[in-house]
This record gives C-alpha cells, structure tokens and sequence, in this order.
C-alpha cells in the first residue's frame, strides 16, 4: 500500500480471518455499512442485518467531511463514493440581505495535511448503495435484509441474536453486538439504556429543487452555502442531481407544503426559470445522548449512541467517527493482541465528542447563522483553523482519560499532542516513492522514530501488529540496513508540522490517531505498545530485542519541541 492508491476494502496485514463467530451489526445505514466495512478490513467475519426490505431512500444526509473520506479511504472505498459525489473545497458564507460573501473557508489550504482538502456532497440514498456494494466485495460477511431485532442473550463467551423475518424466527451467534439501529434504536432499547440531553423547539425542512443556477440563471454560489440571516438562515447544497435548501422552522408552525419551501428557496436566492421540486423532508432536531455506550459485549454506535444536529454536517460524520474506533479494537482483542479492557476505551473516547465537540460547534454554527456574533468559539479569523475544524480534521481524542478531547483547532498548524489525528502527510517510502503517510497505516500500529537516520539508529522489524519506521530528513544510506525501515520527510516538513523534538518516538494507531510522544529509547515502541494495548508484554509475533523486558519500566511522558 505505498504507492498511495486505495486499500481494497478487504485488504489486511493484521494477519488471516478471525475464527470463530462472527460480529453482528444491527442497521443498514452508513454507520452501520462503514462498520462492516471496518470489520471487514481488520479480518473480522460479519452479519449484517436490517428491518427493512430495502435500503433507507432517506434523503437527510447531504455533506460528507474530509475525516470521513480518509475513514473510508482506509476501508476501501472512499474512490468508490467520489465517482458519484460532487468535491466541494469552499464553504460559503453569504449574508442574506446584501447577498454579499462575508468570510468564506477555503479548505484547499488542508492539502499538506490530507489527501481530501475538500468536502463532498451526495445524499444519504444515493450513498448507501455504494457502502453495500462495497461490502458485499469483501467477501468477509453477508448483509440480510427483512430480519427484525427483537432479543439478544450474552455471556462470557458471545451474543444469541434473535430476529424475526417473513419465514420466521432465526437466531445467529454472534461474538459481539453492535447496534447501529438509529435515534430509535432497538438496540438501546433492549438494554435498557435512556439517553439524555435535549430536543430543540425548532424544526428543520429541506427541500430538493432541479433548477439550472449554473448558465440559464447563473449565481456563482458555492456548491456548500451558509446564507446569515437573524431572522431566517438558510444552508444551500449542490448535489449531484439538485440543489437543496435547508431551513429552520419555528416551532409553532405548521409543516409547510412542497410548494412553499419551493417559494421560500426562492426567496432566498431570486427568480429563477423552470424550477421543478422533487421531494421535502421536515424533521426535529435533537442533541441527545444514550447515558451508557456498552453493555459487555454489545455496542451503540451512531445515532443509536447519539442524536446530533446536523448543523455542520454533525450527524453522520460523527457516527462515521465510531465506526472507525471501533473495528480494529475489536480485532486486537479477538486476535488475543489485546487485554479486553481495550475496549473500554471506546466509549470513553467518543462519548465526549458527542456530548460536549458537538455541542461546542454546533451552538456556534446557530449563533453564527443568526448573525450573533461574529466570533464564536468554533470559528476564528484564521481559515486554515476554521478549515481544519470544519472538516473535521481537528479531532482529539481522549486516548490517556484526562478529560482533554476536543473537536476545534484556534490556531494554524499547532504541535500535535496525544489523541490527535495524525496529519496525512507526504513522504517518500523505501521503495523510493511518494506516497501520504497514512497508507502506512490502519491495519496496524505504527511507530514513527524522529532521529537522523546517518546516524544508524536501533529500529526493530515490524510485526502484523506493530510497524516500525525511521523518519529523517536524510536519506537511510545504502549500507545502513534501514533503507526498508526509512521514511524521506525533506526538509524536515512532518517532523515541524508534528512539533516534534529530535530523536523522538510517536506510536500511532490503527485509527490514525496518536497513541503516544516520547524519547526515543531502547524498546520504548514495545513499552508503548503494551501500555496502550494493556498487555503484560507485546504479542510474541514481535521482534523485540533479546532480554528486554517492559516490567518495572515506566511510560515516558509525552514531548514536544
């Protein structure tokens, strides 16, 4: 995987197929398609299964961010969803009354941090199929639909799900159970699990119009607009098929008709000819929180953990984030990498985004569509932070339990820290070619060594749990037995975006994120690695130096230059 193309969604290195039962995923939305995806690229055999007959042709979900790219990048199918999907690189920000632009964000200054400095816009039933075609490719599970939820039984050793279908009652033996059965989960339900939080007043409603904003009444919009108004906001998507207006209603009003959202998009952007209204969707807008994310081996993921609002385009792509924490968890602790106390992690990571990230930007996206201020917490006057934020690039989570995740950057280019997704960044590989930095990763654990490679630097071999590579701004000589282990980084670029010292060490995990920043010493990768992992010592299919031992040996505190 270096010559930077896409993974195939089946593809592995953590090693064969997991035995044993498979995992179970309740709901057939893009959390829960993404999931099996996610499975499915860490060797995890998988059940799908919908109450449905069919796909959703729900049509909400309209802007995917550059994070979720590199998610599905990672599973094998983000070059999939661009063949169908309109790339976005500014958001605009227009005021109503003066159809003026006030301070748009360019996202194409993210170029040097991902592959994706831009967003795209599709809508949820057209996104859909190309998540179940690109899980069906992996061979790795089956998707069932028609098969309802109505029970589960767990002990130590697995899940008994049972469905009920047209035919009849059907069980599965599951190893764990993910519901990512939506805002009424079944799931949650079942477990007995309340959410908390709130339920706003106002209304959203969307409406889809085919109209020709382009030549016969041409607008120069933004393909993403936010119009600012204090009265009455309005978000403009252009989708491959349409242009979609989205509006708040108060709340004592009543749903308004397909022709007048079709009045009301015009009254925001003026006459235009031959205008056809295709469909509308009015829904509440909530910021609700299931109080537990995990009942032994059973999960929530997605809306069934949480209600976001859109604003922002929250929703999906928060889900999208969980189907990326959790996969390869799972697979580190089936494999027996891994204490099962892994997992706790992922609720502990997560919830916060949702309850507390969330939140954050989404009160400072209402308050900056109604025109209250002009500098909420979670937009600056520096676009490349804005930027950087919005595309959802800026998540940190809170890998060590301090309580310091967050979801907004304030500032450009700031030195990483634990929790922090690390940049995708563009080195060169040992086979000589240039590649971005994260297809060295997600099917494993990375460690990263910031030294000079002149100087032949210990640097173990790599396992299918945990890589090792050398990065310097120095080529690895011909003779230093590191040319396979090294990464160009010229002129240094990676080591000052990271905000590194020198001769220091990040571990990184199979999520992209940051696991760990310390100095470089001798077994401090495997150190590391077992502290993270919560493993006594690292699994026996790594190389580690003869008779070192991580016991008695403390985890060295995290640096920064």
């Amino acid at each position: 995987m270096l010559s930077g193309s896409e993974p195939h969604a089946g593809s592995r290195q953590t090693g064969e197929v997991i035995a044993g039962k498979p995992v179970v995923i309740v709901g057939a939305g893009p959390v829960g398609l993404t999931t099996a995806l996610g499975c499915a690229q860490q060797g995890i055999p998988f059940v799908l299964i919908e109450d449905d007959a069919q796909l959703s042709l729900d049509t909400k979900a309209g802007t995917t961010l550059s994070r979720t790219l590199e998610v599905w990048r990672r599973y094998g199918v983000a070059d999939a969803m661009l063949r169908h999907a309109l790339r976005v690189d500014e958001i605009g920000d227009i005021d109503r009354a003066t159809q003026q632009a006030r301070n748009s964000v360019r996202l194409d200054v993210l170029g040097a941090d991902t592959r994706y400095p831009f967003v795209i816009n599709m809508p949820q039933h057209h996104m859909e199929p190309v998540l179940e075609a690109a899980v069906r490719a992996t061979g790795m599970g089956e998707i069932r639909l028609g098969h309802r939820l109505v029970g589960f039984e767990q002990d130590g050793d697995g899940v008994l799900v049972k469905a009920q279908t047209a035919q009849g009652a059907v069980e599965i033996e599951a190893s764990y159970l993910l519901g990512c059965d939506g805002g009424h989960s079944t799931v949650r339900d079942l477990l007995g699990f309340t959410v908390e939080g709130e339920s706003m007043p106002e209304r959203y409603a969307l409406v889809d119009l085919e109209l020709d904003l382009d030549v016969a009444d041409r607008r120069d919009y933004p393909y993403l607009a936010y119009f600012a108004d204090p009265v009455e906001w309005m978000i403009l998507v252009r989708h491959p098929h349409c242009w979609r207006f989205l509006f708040p209603l108060a709340p004592d009003v009543a749903e308004p008709s397909l022709d007048d959202l079709r009045a009301k998009a015009l009254s925001f952007v003026g006459a235009v000819s031959n205008v056809k209204a295709l469909n509308k969707v009015v829904y509440r807008v909530h910021h609700r929180v299931a109080n537990r994310w995990r009942e032994g081996r059973i999960f929530l993921l997605g809306d069934a953990a949480h209600l976001i609002t859109p604003m922002w385009a929250l929703g999906l792509n928060t889900g999208v984030q969980d189907a990326s924490n959790l996969p390869w968890r799972l697979a580190w602790v089936m494999r027996g990498w891994a204490d099962a106390a892994l997992l706790d992690g992922y609720e502990r990571e997560q919830k916060p985004l949702a309850l507390d990230g969330s939140r954050e930007m989404a009160n400072a996206a209402r308050a900056y569509m109604q025109k209250q201020t002009q500098t909420a917490a979670a937009m600056t006057d520096n676009n490349w932070s804005n930027a950087y934020t919005r595309a959802m690039l800026a998540i940190r989570l809170d890998v060590e339990g301090r309580g310091d995740s967050s979801m907004v950057k304030s500032e450009s280019e700031p030195p990483l820290l634990t929790g922090d997704r690390l940049p995708d960044a563009l080195v060169h590989a040992p086979d000589g070619r240039e590649t971005r930095i994260h297809d060295l990763c997600g099917d494993r654990f990375v460690a990263l060594y910031f030294t000079d490679v002149r100087r032949r630097p210990s640097v173990p071999t790599s396992s299918m749990a945990l890589a090792h590579y050398v990065v310097s701004r120095w080529d690895a000589p011909m003779d230093s037995g590191l040319r396979e282990r090294a990464l160009l980084d010229v002129g240094g670029r990676l080591a000052r975006r990271l905000g590194v010292a020198p001769d220091t060490l990040v571990l990184v995990r199979p999520d992209e994120h940051i696991a760990a920043i310390a100095p470089i010493a001798p077994g401090v990768a495997e150190r590391l690695y077992a502290h993270v992992t919560g493993r006594a010592s690292a699994p026996s299919a790594l190389s580690i130096a003869a008779g070192m031992s991580s016991a008695g040996l403390g985890i060295p505190s995290q640096v920064h230059a």
